[in-house]
């Protein structure tokens, strides 16, 4: 790396840049994910999308790739060797509610919109956790809890805000650089460096929504039983069933601590009397371990799965479901509750998707699998050596025994590592990782940007 034109960058930029051997470069090249060891070549925490451009020329120029990352979850390809860009520092949000609609700066967590926004009676598309960046989620999809009613978060985006390969900032949309616009709702953060976006927002301030909480031993009737509730559910329903573990961790309520479960959760954006009657599909057939559903103000919608919010070692895996076909709920369960042994996997959800997000065009942008009515979530603790490959070998095995039960497509942002390498062919159809391709081709076609899913320029 030329030291002068690494002075120069320094000089120019208004946030601080870090090399390795300085603390600041140990604090940013720090992921939410602790698997994750990545060595990038500098670290610099972007101030303004001026600072953005400025990496990216001074990157071109040293022959250096580009990651960008917020809030450090959903790291794919590590950052080694490369210019990382952290954009926490771009953390403005901006609420019109008289457009409904926000501009969201490119370090932005969930939480800051969802504040501003509820308090003019509007809700994002965020997803189970206020604490993941708006980034990331947006441009890999976001299957939130509003999904089946208003869909997925790339489909309100009404504009971005970014810089190209060739260091110059553009307004990317429907009407300016639409190609662009249409890879990247969908297509990840591979194709330009996301500064800023404006969303749409929602009338949603008030929610049915929370948990019921079964033993494990009626785990086959429970997901039997939910298969027919998600049936003709209506769009205001977005639902997950989920088989849990618990570690057997001091920060684990006792009463859950080291124990298996099963939850049926979920959030209703409906009329309240129309929510408790579908609860009493639950609610009339027998009497859960703990009923956790009420009617919340939609600015606590994390208590709906309480994601854990400090760093910790983990392994995420998925696939979409074609059904809940009895032999997909047989393998669900085997593979996830204890056999005689420590669990593998902290937790299986299964998601039901449709609604609002099969209705849209999918010609519309990059985004595919849209008629997959059911995702299939799998998360395990790495507290061990080894741990990470007996993961990875754990689920690849599970999914490889749901094969028949499969569409063969992929949730990218439910992918964590070298999966999201492998099976990026899974998140789109052909036609579209084409198209991809080639705009990935005239938008980077030294592959700057190639931190992010396994699209290569031609």
């Amino acid at each position: 790396m030329d030291q002068k034109a690494l002075a120069g960058l320094i000089s120019t930029v208004k946030g601080s840049v870090y090399v390795p051997g300085e603390l600041g470069y140990e604090q940013g090249r720090r992921v939410w994910n602790l698997t994750v060891d990545q060595q990038p070549g500098l670290v610099l925490n972007a101030a303004s999308a001026e600072d953005i451009a400025a990496a990216v020329g001074f990157a071109s120029q040293q022959g250096l790739g580009v990651a960008l990352q917020s809030t450090g979850h959903g790291v794919g390809r590590r950052a080694d060797g490369c210019v990382l860009i952290r954009t926490s520092g771009l953390d403005s949000v901006q609420v019109d509610g008289s457009s409904s609609t926000a501009y969201v700066e490119s370090g932005v967590q969930w939480g800051a919109v969802l504040a501003q926004a509820q308090e003019q009676g509007l809700a994002p598309l965020l997803g189970s956790s206020p604490d993941v960046g708006v980034a990331g989620y947006t441009l890999g999809g976001g299957l939130g809890w509003l999904g089946r009613k208003y869909g997925l978060a790339l489909d309100s985006v009404n504009y971005f805000d970014v810089v190209t390969a060739d260091g110059q900032q553009r307004r990317v949309s429907n009407s300016e650089n639409s190609d662009l616009f249409w890879a990247m709702r969908g297509g990840g953060g591979g194709f330009a460096a996301l500064a800023g976006m404006e969303i749409k927002l929602y009338p949603v301030s008030v929610v049915y929504a929370g948990n019921l909480i079964y033993p494990p031993e009626i785990a086959r009737e429970a997901f039997s039983r939910y298969r027919e509730w998600v049936a003709d559910a209506p769009d205001e329903l977005t639902s997950s069933i989920v088989l849990m573990n618990f570690p057997p961790l001091e920060m684990v309520p006792e009463m859950f601590r080291g124990k298996s479960f099963v939850f049926v959760r979920g959030c209703w954006c409906g009329d309240k009397s129309e929510g408790e009657r579908l609860l009493s599909y639950w609610r009339d057939w027998k009497e859960p371990l703990q009923d956790m559903w009420a009617e919340i103000p939609f600015s606590q919608a994390a208590a709906i799965s309480n994601d854990p919010v400090d760093p910790m070692p983990s392994f995420s895996d998925g696939a979409w479901l074609s059904g809940l076909d009895d032999g997909a709920l047989e393998k669900i369960i085997e593979y996830t509750l204890p056999r005689g042994g420590p669990p593998q996997l902290v937790f299986t959800e299964v998601r039901h998707a449709g609604g609002a997000i099969s209705r849209v065009d999918p010609g519309s942008n990059a985004y595919s699998n849209r008629e997959a009515q059911f995702s299939l979530d799998m998360i395990g603790l790495v507290m061990e050596p080894g741990a990470l490959q007996s993961l990875s070998a754990y689920t690849a095995k599970f999914r490889g025994e749901l094969a028949p039960f499969l569409t063969g497509g992929a949730y990218m942002n439910f992918l964590d590592g070298e999966g999201v390498k492998q099976r990026t062919p899974e998140g789109f159809t052909e036609s579209k990782l084409k198209r991809l391709r080639e705009i990935k081709t005239k938008y980077d076609p030294e592959n700057l940007f190639g931190y992010g899913f396994a699209i290569d320029p031609n």
